[in-house]
């Protein structure tokens, strides 16, 4: 598919120029680095510091976050008084991780706990009234929702009315018109919320709350700070905005995962085969998906109990299960994955008029349609969603965007269509009758085609600055890595080098990657480049002997103890 180069904006002005030289000379770098720098609002030295080396005092007070004191005023209460409380959390990464900080914390100081995350199948997302009962039943007065509840107004009513239970939300979807009428929401979104910080995640906002309830009851913020590496894997898992907070929690989470990570990760690292220090992609794409896996294929509580973990074999035993779970489902995931692209092959309206995909088939795996619509938008760049039977006349649909257009608005246009929905601009859940299925298929189509953009539809790769071939050293990566952790507004770099040629005929690997020496012939420098998936695409235009430009980012090769800089091939465009 082709792809369109996006530049990042470069200084054009005197200011803008000024900011790159003294930026240049303050902090004894490149003027490539520098311009990235520039790219990511840095502009002085104290910004480049605070940058390089997040401090995690830089954390806002949790109390500017509206209801806060409430809700921790309510949680003091309920350890005072030896209430029974629940830690209520989503199936996925977020939601685990949220109920695993949230206990592993609190039951240092107080033993009165229940957790619970709700079958993804029997129950669906959010607080259910399954959950709710079996608080009655256990005794519960309270239930802290985690990564969930902004728009379970029934259910907290419910849990009112019924049980007597009172709530405190901690979520971090949009919110809709009204709000659950609990003791506490706590949603950094809420249009009356001043929180500085918007793009926590649903463990984050839980965080947070367990802060304030550190400094009301003078525990030593270290004791929960203990508890980043949690943090750090739904940031990284959920991807979310890797700045402000978000950075510092990821920062500092990678740092304990990499030198003191908890017994339930050091497990599922011994059995994901990883060794080497862990970046946030290593998360996302290694711990992520293993911790999904156990919510998708079976049940969540058997992450839960991974992450809680503090017997090391134990720990093993929970880990070698979510392997497995995971394996069922990579092989779920591919299968299901033919089965709609094929789908899409066969629609002529989806081939050659549709600005969007929408499938149903009753028969697919709730587990993993999420991960089926990301699969089809790397082969269909527009907004996606996958349907499959929930229940008896109902489908429950996983959706997601292209970068740039706003899905869960789309959805509100669509929703006297739908049973109910939540999530974000990116990613979005939803219910819908069956019947309704036809209708909602070539209206949201409809709402698609009104708002996207023809640059939306078309993939794009956004390049930070050009650099030559000579100027990749290893000290240049030195520099590179401290912008390290990467994520969404704080991208791994990509690069481009212009006029390049083959210092030799590229390597076939697997049947369908290339390995490549690259050389500029101006300078002489030659590195290596490797490109996943690129054979089909590129062998025989680099063959053909033309100059070519190349996108890229860098990676470290490490083969027989021996580490070596390599370039990780994007794209490529001939002259």
């Amino acid at each position: 598919m082709e792809k369109n180069w996006q530049y990042k904006p470069t200084p054009t002005s005197e200011t803008e120029t000024t900011q790159v030289q003294k930026l240049q000379k303050d902090l004894g770098i490149s003027e490539s680095i520098a311009i990235m720098l520039w790219q990511r609002g840095i502009y002085g030295f104290d910004e480049a510091k605070h940058f390089f080396r997040p401090d995690i005092a830089d954390l806002h007070d949790p109390f500017l976050m509206k209801d806060m004191e409430l809700a921790v005023n309510r949680l003091i209460k309920a350890t005072e008084n030896n209430e029974r409380i629940m830690i209520f959390g989503d199936y996925d990464v977020d939601g685990t991780t949220a109920v695993a900080l949230f206990y592993g914390f609190l039951s240092n100081y107080y033993p009165n706990l229940e957790t619970y995350n709700p079958d993804r199948y029997l129950e669906g997302y959010g607080v259910s009234i399954q959950g709710i009962d079996k608080a009655a039943e256990l005794g519960c007065t309270l239930m802290i929702s985690l990564d969930c509840g902004i728009k379970s107004i029934d259910k907290v009513k419910y849990a009112t009315e019924k049980h007597g239970i009172d709530f405190i939300v901690c979520d971090h979807h949009e919110p809709g018109e009204d709000l659950p009428e609990a003791v506490a929401v706590l949603d950094p979104k809420r249009t009356d919320c001043p929180y500085p910080f918007k793009e926590l995640t649903g463990n984050g906002v839980g965080f947070k709350l367990l802060t304030a309830f550190c400094i009301k009851k003078e525990i030593p913020l270290s004791e929960i700070f203990d508890f980043l590496d949690l943090a750090m894997v739904s940031i990284a898992s959920d991807i979310v905005p890797i700045v402000g907070e978000n950075r510092i929690l990821a920062y500092f989470g990678l740092k304990k995962i990499n030198e003191n990570p908890r017994t339930g990760l050091k497990a599922l690292k011994a059995v994901a085969g990883f060794t080497g220090e862990m970046t946030i992609e290593n998360v996302v794409f290694v711990l992520g998906p293993r911790i999904n896996a156990a919510g998708r294929i079976k049940h969540a509580k058997a992450a839960v109990s991974l992450l809680l973990s503090e017997n090391y074999d134990e720990a093993l035993a929970f880990a070698y299960e979510i392997q497995a779970h995971n394996t069922e489902r990579k092989t779920l995931d591919s299968r299901i994955t033919e089965e709609a692209l094929e789908m899409i092959r066969q629609d002529p309206w989806l081939m050659n008029e549709a600005k969007s995909t929408v499938l149903f088939n009753q028969n697919w795996h709730k587990g993993v349609i999420g991960i089926v619509a990301s699969r089809c938008i790397e082969n269909f760049h527009r907004p996606t969603i996958i349907f499959t039977q929930s229940k008896e006349n109902y489908a429950a649909g996983s959706a997601r965007s292209v970068p740039g257009f706003d899905l869960y608005g789309a959805l509100e246009k669509c929703s006297h269509l739908l049973e109910q929905f939540g999530g974000h601009m990116h990613a979005a859940g939803m219910t819908i009758p069956i019947g309704n299925l036809d209708v909602f298929r070539k209206y949201f189509d409809q709402i698609v085609s009104e708002f996207i953009t023809e640059e939306q539809l078309i993939p794009k790769i956004t390049i930070d600055v050009k650099v030559p071939l000579s100027e990749i050293s290893p000290k240049f990566n030195r520099i590179m890595k401290q912008m390290a952790p990467f994520g969404p507004q704080n991208m791994q770099p990509i690069f481009v080098s212009e006029n390049l040629q083959l210092a030799s005929d590229p390597r076939i690997m697997k049947e369908k990657h290339l390995r490549l020496e690259v050389l500029d012939a101006e300078s002489g420098s030659v590195m290596t480049a490797v490109g996943f998936n690129m054979v089909d695409d590129y062998y025989k235009k680099l063959l053909s002997g033309k100059p070519f430009s190349m996108a890229y980012s860098l990676e470290e090769n490490t083969f027989r103890d021996k580490t070596t800089l390599q370039l990780f091939a994007r794209d490529f465009k001939f002259q």
